[in-house]
């Protein structure tokens, strides 16, 4: 069976999608599992070893050029790509209006949330067949139920992420234990305190552990650097790819980070990880199926330095 998956963002949305692979490969013999994916975050689904092919989409890119010749050019090789198979289904479990475009670019089934379901209702629209998902249900949950809906399944109680088996990255193995410190993420609001991550920096060197600041751009990094100058040991890293930033939690001591994409990150690869919500509701896109993964704070309630070595000496000890 061929089955087309479409979620293309954001990151943490990805990375909340990576449990259905694994779902599928449980209840679904010979299943080959194609998936349509935003070019930035295309080593996401690479990472699970039961994605046979990723496909990339650019929508975020041709957007800002929709006229261009380039955009147009680009969408057809999209399409010519997209169309190299028939699938017997096309699942989008992301329900937007611009995936069920996606989805309507391939060939097959497609299969999608109902109208009371999708996160754009007119979504639903574009689906031959759909599925009702509660809302309420937190986000790898709602991938899940819908996909096992659609293939007629039931999925097993605890979701796996698939990427247990990531090799430890070999420039992370030198000096002493690491903690990746995601500081950084898209909106201000979302941000932990410098003062939070100083502190935080000071009790983990009392302990013999370094701090790790990764970046994805250049403003991100200046304020790694800031950081790090200010911890002993503490090491700013440069902008790398996702893949090798999964393998640097391979081998960290814990991840502790904001409301990022990263953050959800560590946790499928399973690292322990404290996630620090500061703007916002981890109940429905919190970190997620982690034994060692926790979410801290919410709205307007930002967890405290006590909280995050409280909860750290819990994990790291279990």
């Amino acid at each position: 069976m061929r089955i087309l998956l479409v979620k293309t963002s954001s990151m943490g949305d990805v990375v909340h999608n990576l449990p259905v692979v694994t779902d599928i490969h449980r209840h679904v013999q010979g299943a080959v599992i194609d998936w349509v994916v935003e070019e930035s975050f295309a080593d996401i689904p690479r990472l699970h070893p039961g994605v046979n092919r990723v496909i990339p989409v650019a929508l975020r890119r041709w957007r800002k050029q929709f006229l261009s010749r380039e955009s147009r050019e680009q969408w057809r090789a999209f399409k010519r790509d997209v169309r190299e198979h028939v699938y017997d289904a096309i699942i989008d479990t992301q329900g937007l209006l611009k995936s069920a475009l996606i989805a309507r670019a391939a060939f097959g089934a497609r299969f999608g949330y109902d109208r009371a379901s999708a996160r754009e209702a007119l979504a639903s629209f574009s689906y031959q067949r759909k599925f009702a998902v509660a809302k309420a249900l937190h986000a790898v949950e709602r991938n899940r139920q819908l996909v096992a809906q659609a293939l007629g399944y039931k999925p097993d109680q605890t979701p796996s992420y698939g990427l247990h088996g990531l090799e430890a990255s070999p420039s992370m193995a030198r000096g002493a234990p690491y903690v990746m410190c995601l500081h950084a993420t898209s909106r201000d609001d979302k941000l932990w305190p410098d003062e939070n991550w100083l502190a935080l920096g000071v009790w983990l060197a009392e302990k013999n552990m370094r701090c790790v600041f990764p970046s994805g751009n250049h403003r991100e990094h200046e304020r790694a650097s800031r950081l790090a100058n200010a911890l002993p040991d503490a090491e700013a890293l440069r902008p790398t790819g996702l893949r090798e930033m999964a393998t640097h939690f391979v081998n960290a001591v814990a991840v502790v980070g904001v409301d990022t994409g990263l953050t959800h990150l560590a946790c499928a690869v399973g690292a322990p990880t404290i996630a620090l919500y500061c703007a916002t509701d981890p109940g429905l896109t919190g970190v997620y199926g982690s034994k060692v993964a926790v979410n801290l704070g919410g709205i307007g309630a930002s967890p405290n330095v006590n909280d995050v070595t409280t909860t750290f000496v819990k994990l790291t000890t279990q």
